[in-house]
């Protein structure tokens, strides 16, 4: 992650518990994310962010990160508060943001952003995918927690499902990437994607997506870097 930290002036990893898959039904329940300016440590936001009225956290969420409708109520920002906190993330130049599996959270971003912030915080933004890093250097499975464990950062990280918890330890895995292979500026706004469901969720304008062959010798930029074809 250092030659990312060099080539920006910012650098955000971020991540995002919600409700469900759905990005165009489901909340946001959680905003973690750490700030990088000039390579130093700037900003942690740790935010849980409540439910909206009359709705329910599905039993499967708290069960899967621990967190309850009474966290949400106790301790919970306003969705308004949390769109403020992003904006303050994701303001000034030459910025990346970095998230494993950008395509789920950035589309929840970008719908959260259109109801309570603004989705234009998002433009002249780069985007980096984590999962379609390690998907070229690993064989399935491909769980933040499989990327956690390839790279012996069981004592320093943990998968918690909490969503600072999971932007630290994605940024972990971003330096042990970046260790092992100097190559992840060439992933920068290209994404992979499972050639047998697509795309998931709403494409991103200013993001190359490709199939990607799991398992494959060659890198996905390799692909992105050969001639279109032509009939």
């Amino acid at each position: 992650m250092r030659r990312l930290l060099e080539r920006f002036k910012t650098v955000v990893v971020l991540d995002l518990e919600t409700t469900g898959v759905s990005f165009s039904h489901d909340q946001v329940i959680e905003l973690g994310a750490v700030r990088w300016d000039g390579g130093e440590v700037t900003e942690e936001v740790e935010d849980l962010i409540s439910l909206a009225p009359g709705t329910c956290l599905p039993p499967q969420i708290t069960e899967l990160t621990g967190i309850t409708e009474q966290m949400l109520s106790a301790q919970g920002v306003s969705k308004q508060t949390a769109a403020v906190d992003v904006r303050r993330l994701l303001q000034g130049e030459d910025r990346l943001v970095v998230t494993y599996n950008a395509q789920f959270d950035l589309n929840f971003l970008y719908h959260f952003l259109r109801r309570y912030g603004d989705p234009a915080w998002l433009q002249g933004i780069q985007m980096l995918d984590a999962l379609t890093v390690y998907r070229d250097r690993r064989p399935y499975p491909h769980r933040l927690e499989n990327a956690i464990a390839a790279y012996g950062l069981e004592d320093s990280v943990v998968n918690s499902h909490r969503a600072v918890d999971d932007a630290r330890a994605a940024a972990q895995v971003l330096r042990a990437m970046e260790e092992e292979k100097a190559d992840l500026e060439r992933y920068i706004n290209l994404f992979g994607y499972h050639p047998r469901y697509g795309v998931s969720g709403r494409r991103i304008r200013s993001v190359r997506y490709l199939p990607q062959f799991f398992g494959s010798r060659e890198p996905l930029y390799a692909q992105a870097d050969c001639p279109a074809m032509t009939p």
